[in-house]
């Protein structure tokens, strides 16, 4: 969400960030709507003025047994009351759809964000391990021979329809182990504390990290009026919603592995095959709250656990700086992290690390306070560290080898009994 005082003091500068992201000559509509909003608001408080001093008139007539006065005087009051009622019913109205319109504008890039139209204007900051060299055709991940016994769309599909899956046996352990991995080197090497929180929120959790209202058709809401998050960014973020959080308590850094959901509403067509682009799947979040002065640093700090987890696995990968035309709506600067996938040819993302500066701290009211200071706003980071399923797709891909077994990263063998590979046959050998 934007400040209107920031707005106002500089409309100049907001609407020349927001063309970077495509919207141009946003701020006049906004500053008209708000000026109208505040004229209303000065006439019903003109007008509640003028009420306080006719209501203690109508006293002073009565006492003195002046009825006409008396009269015209009650009359002049409950005539101003009902007029103070309309103008402030119209400035609420007023002041909801600028509410409504500040909540759908995607937050402003920083300067040293790359201009572009889409995915191909990003740019790469980093790239790390080498795409093996196979002296084979390698397989998509749902074409392993070990893989197939495991790996159960026909079933899925019958169950809840496309884009679904059930994961058996060597699969699903592997899977199981690679989140477990994944929270036990964030908790202990990385320093962030394990939460675990409900995938059902209420309708402001969702506004708050920006899920809504622009991007309701993209997840589920139950009958109740539940939602089920996409990510547990939204419980990790909202845990501080409405807070005033003491400065000597950040930074927060949060991880949680939870299930997600997205309706994929805007991605049809794309990645029907395997479970590369799924309704429901895993992902351990990472979520860090701290002071604004601190969140590019924090960001740095949240994009080297990420990738500390594929060097972990051996999954060669590349860091890329979103342009403006790609990043998400919610965040000032974003890396991702694309995983090299041989069964593609081509690297994907797998991680998607945000700072979103002040943006989702006005919506949710999350603030936190200096020494001696006033409350000020927070600033909320968030990245996957990883996505589960996605990383097992690396992991069968990279490690397949040309009889249809999968040799697995050395740091799953503890995760697995021992185990260091999955057979041709689907069994854990």
């Amino acid at each position: 969400m934007h400040d209107i005082r920031a707005i106002r003091e500089n409309p100049e500068a907001f609407d020349a960030a927001l063309s970077r992201r495509g919207l141009a000559g946003v701020s006049s509509d906004i500053l008209a709507l708000d000026a109208a909003r505040r004229a209303k608001i000065l006439e019903a408080e003109t007008a509640q003025a003028a009420q306080n001093a006719a209501s203690k008139e109508v006293g002073a007539a009565k006492a003195r047994g002046d009825t006409a006065e008396f009269e015209r005087l009650r009359a002049l009051v409950s005539e101003t009351k009902a007029a103070i009622a309309q103008l402030m019913e119209e400035a609420a109205t007023q002041d909801a759809r600028l509410r409504d319109i500040l909540s759908r504008l995607p937050n402003l890039p920083l300067d040293q964000i790359p201009d572009g139209r889409d995915e191909s204007d990003n740019v790469e900051i980093h790239r790390w391990g080498n795409p093996r060299n196979f002296d084979f055709t390698p397989k998509e991940h749902f074409e392993i021979a070990g893989v197939k016994p495991g790996m159960d769309f026909a079933t899925a599909a019958k169950l809840s329809g496309s884009r679904f899956v059930v994961l058996r046996g060597a699969v699903i352990r592997v899977h199981r182990a690679l989140a477990q991995f994944m929270l036990d080197t964030h908790i202990t090497d990385h320093d962030l504390q394990e939460v675990w929180t409900p995938v059902l929120v209420k309708e402001d959790a969702m506004f708050g990290t920006n899920q809504l209202p622009k991007f309701a058709e993209d997840s589920y809401q139950t009958t109740n009026g539940w939602w089920l998050i996409p990510t547990s960014e939204v419980t990790l973020t909202n845990s501080v919603a409405g807070d005033i959080l003491e400065e000597s308590a950040l930074p927060i850094r949060m991880t949680a592995l939870s299930q997600c959901f997205r309706s994929e509403a805007g991605s049809a067509g794309k990645d029907t095959t395997g479970m590369l682009r799924q309704h429901q799947f895993e992902k351990v979040e990472m979520v860090t709250i701290c002071t604004p002065d601190t969140a590019l640093a924090e960001h740095d700090r949240m994009t080297g656990c990420a990738q500390a987890i594929l060097e972990k696995l051996g999954l060669p990968y590349r860091t890329i700086v979103l342009c403006t035309g790609d990043m998400g709506f919610g965040a000032q600067k974003t890396h991702d992290l694309e995983v090299w996938l041989p069964g593609q040819n081509t690297y994907r993302e797998i991680s998607s690390v945000s700072t979103c500066g002040e943006f989702q701290a006005r919506r949710m009211n999350a603030r936190f306070r200096q020494p001696g200071g006033k409350p000020e706003f927070v600033a909320t980071l968030n990245g996957s560290g990883l996505a589960v399923g996605r990383c097992l797709i690396a992991v069968l891909e990279n490690g397949q080898q040309a009889d249809g077994s999968v040799d697995l990263p050395a740091v799953l063998h503890p995760y697995l009994g021992g185990k260091t590979r999955i057979a041709a046959d689907g069994t854990l050998a």
